[in-house]
C-alpha cells in the first residue's frame, strides 16, 4: 500500500508560481512512476506531468515550458513547480504513483489551484 499527501496548493494570479509536493509513504516499488493530475470542473482528469524514477518525464503539451517535475528519492516526494499560471490551470491537482505509468494504482486526496485575478 501506497499513502500520497500533497501540500502547496491556493489561490495566484494569473502569471505567478506554485509549487506543489507530494509525500509517499509505504512500498518504493509502488512509486517507480510519480505524478500529477488534474480536473476542472465539468471535465475529466487529465495527466499534467509524470517522472519514474530515474528522471525520466513526460508532459502533456499545455503545460511544457510552464511546469517542472521533479522528485527526490531518498524522500519518495515528487514536485511540481508551476510557473506562468494561467486561468485554464485551475483544477484540483492528484498526486499518483505505481509500477508503471499504465498502473497509477494510487492517487493523492488533490489540492485545489486556482488562478484568478
Amino acid at each position: 500500500q501506497v499513502q500520497l499527501v500533497e501540500s502547496g496548493g491556493g489561490l495566484v494570479q494569473p502569471g505567478g508560481s506554485l509549487r506543489l509536493s507530494c509525500a509517499a509513504s509505504g512500498s518504493i516499488f509502488s512509486t517507480n512512476v510519480m505524478g500529477w493530475y488534474r480536473q476542472a470542473p465539468g471535465k475529466e482528469r487529465e495527466l499534467v506531468a509524470t517522472i519514474s524514477r530515474g528522471s525520466t518525464t513526460n508532459y502533456a503539451n499545455s503545460v511544457k515550458g510552464r511546469f517542472t517535475i521533479s522528485r527526490d528519492n531518498a524522500k519518495n516526494t515528487v514536485y511540481l513547480q508551476m510557473n506562468s499560471l494561467k486561468p485554464e490551470d485551475t483544477a484540483v491537482y492528484f498526486c499518483s504513483a505505481g509500477v508503471a505509468l499504465r498502473y497509477m494504482d494510487y492517487w493523492g486526496q488533490g489540492t485545489q489551484v486556482t488562478v484568478s485575478s
